[in-house]
């Protein structure tokens, strides 16, 4: 077999002052054609950083100091940018973890893929036309007459990814470099990408760079494994090898950090309600005008459901089914079109503007990225403290109680005086939570709040989640797309579709015994359920 990328004692040198000298250190691997290797390792282990010097995509101040990348007997780390420009997408193409970030949101997903073939001067411009909607075709996104008139906000997360790895394919690389490229996806939507991939290196011979922090996917299409930690390369070998007889200390912390998929006993739930919610609907309406009929989205579809004081609730569905809908309607970011949200007894979705603001204390949410939701101008003190002084409480007491929630967290209280930039993603969840509790609310609701973390960072989240559930009582609606961790973390799981709720239960009777077709289509997607499965079984 031949081998299609060769990286030899790689080194990529960090900024001065930075946390350490060398993003990558010393890190060698080789790709062969119609190969996956996937790439494992936590945030900040080089993974990226290998993948954007072999794009030509570093960021100012990182450089690659030493070792060589040889690809069809050039080494691409040293070519002029031409050559680099030449390169892109024609021989090595790159799909990212947010396709957002990488599409243009004022260009069609046709015009944009045609705009590949144009930088490389391929083709005239009608066959640049066939050949994106062929490209459509080929990645299965439905309606390619539609899709390919179609702008980036009007497809789902999913149809997004698809459209990138178009976008990737049109120039029929010989390399594909994927950076996480499932990481955001609901587990129907991965397992199908995942097999598009599979699919695309059988028919093309592609060999594929995969980086990903998820073990699960490692089972599901890797061939080989490298695992990273702080910039080297830990371990390596065969998948099958790697997964189930880890030589490296780290990687068995990486194995033993996934959650298990073991359920865990069930636990007496108080009959006080923290949330009630009773034929909730929301209702998003687009179009209207002339010759434009307005469009009807049902998002949430008469639900009722309950969580229990000191109960956590998972929220489980495809993207689209409505969970975080839902979640934001709970807490009035979004105002719902009828039923009610009854807290402590209190209707949420009945009250003005004014008594709302009263009463929102109660409902706190933790989002999936909480550097979004957290000014980065702001010290974390006073991202803990506004929300307390608003309500009246004294700053000295705001500030103090701030402190302590930062050591209950696991941050210390001098992480106050910082501000969000300087922390990791894992603890920038960690404010987010503080940032929650603060409020002293009755219910916590989280969105996806792990969902873009790497394993031990999850599981420490998840660990602190368990924790304060049992010292405070605390009441949690946990939105999530990953089975795995909701069999981790709840109590009950609630599964959504298409807006409404189509069944409720135990975590052991959802699992182990479910009662409708479409929540065993989402336990038969979990990506390397099968590697799990046997894996569960010998710990």
């Amino acid at each position: 077999m031949s081998t299609t990328l060769t990286i030899e004692h790689l080194s990529i040198g960090l900024p001065e002052g930075a946390d350490r000298p060398f993003a990558v250190e010393d890190v060698s691997f080789a790709i062969d054609k119609g190969e996956i290797l996937c790439v494992v390792g936590e945030s900040g282990s080089g993974k990226s950083m290998t993948a954007n010097a072999l794009m030509g995509l570093l960021p100012p101040g990182v450089t690659v100091k030493a070792g060589r990348a040889m690809f069809e007997a050039r080494d691409v780390l040293r070519l002029p940018e031409s050559e680099k420009q030449a390169l892109r997408g024609a021989q090595v193409a790159m799909i990212f973890q947010e396709p957002m970030t990488a599409l243009n949101p004022l260009m069609r997903i046709g015009d944009q893929i045609a705009e590949v073939f144009a930088a490389h001067d391929r083709y005239t411009q009608s066959e640049r036309r066939e050949r994106a909607l062929a490209l459509i075709r080929e990645v299965q996104l439905p309606d390619p007459e539609k899709i390919i008139r179609a702008y980036p906000f009007q497809l789902s997360g999913g149809q997004r990814q698809r459209a990138m790895i178009a976008m990737a394919l049109a120039l029929e690389p010989k390399l594909l470099i994927a950076d996480e490229p499932t990481t955001a996806l609901d587990v129907t939507t991965q397992a199908q990408i995942l097999k598009l991939i599979l699919d695309l290196r059988d028919r093309r011979g592609m060999a594929v760079m995969f980086i990903t922090h998820d073990f699960g996917v490692v089972a599901e299409i890797a061939d080989k494994v490298i695992v990273m930690r702080e910039g080297k390369v830990v371990e390596r070998g065969a998948a099958a090898t790697v997964l189930n007889d880890p030589q490296h200390d780290y990687t068995r912390r990486l194995l033993d950090a996934i959650p298990t998929g073991r359920l865990p006993e069930a636990r007496a739930l108080s009959e006080t309600p923290a949330l009630e919610i009773k034929g909730l609907r929301k209702v998003y309406r687009t179009g209207g005008g002339f010759f434009r009929p307005v469009r009807e989205v049902r998002a949430v579809d008469d639900v009722s459901l309950s969580v229990a004081r000191g109960e956590v609730l998972g929220l489980v569905g495809e993207s689209g089914s409505g969970k975080s809908t839902l979640g934001r309607t709970a807490v009035r970011l979004v105002t719902p079109d009828g039923g009610q949200v009854l807290v402590g007894g209190t209707d949420l979705a009945a009250l003005s503007d004014e008594e709302l603001r009263k009463q929102r204390h109660k409902v706190q949410m933790v989002f999936q990225d909480p550097y979004a939701s957290l000014n980065p101008r702001q010290r974390i003190m006073g991202a803990i403290t506004d929300g307390p002084i608003t309500r009246g409480v004294p700053r000295k007491q705001a500030e103090a109680r701030a402190r302590e929630l930062l050591e209950i967290v696991g941050l210390g209280a001098d992480a106050a005086l910082r501000f969000p930039h300087e922390f990791s993603g894992g603890q920038r969840q960690r404010i987010g939570i503080a940032r929650a509790l603060a409020m002293d609310p009755e219910l916590i609701i989280a969105d996806e709040a792990v969902s873009a973390l790497d394993v031990s960072i999850q599981a420490q989240v998840l660990d602190l989640l368990r924790e304060l559930r049992e010292k405070m009582e605390l009441s949690i609606l946990f939105i999530t797309h990953d089975l795995r961790v909701a069999a981790q973390l709840c109590d009950r799981i609630a599964v959504m579709q298409k807006g409404r709720l189509v069944e409720i239960g135990t975590v052991h009777d959802i699992f182990l015994r479910p009662q409708q077709e479409y929540t065993r289509k989402l336990l038969a997607a979990v990506p390397g359920a099968d590697w799990e499965q046997q894996r569960t079984a010998t710990v």
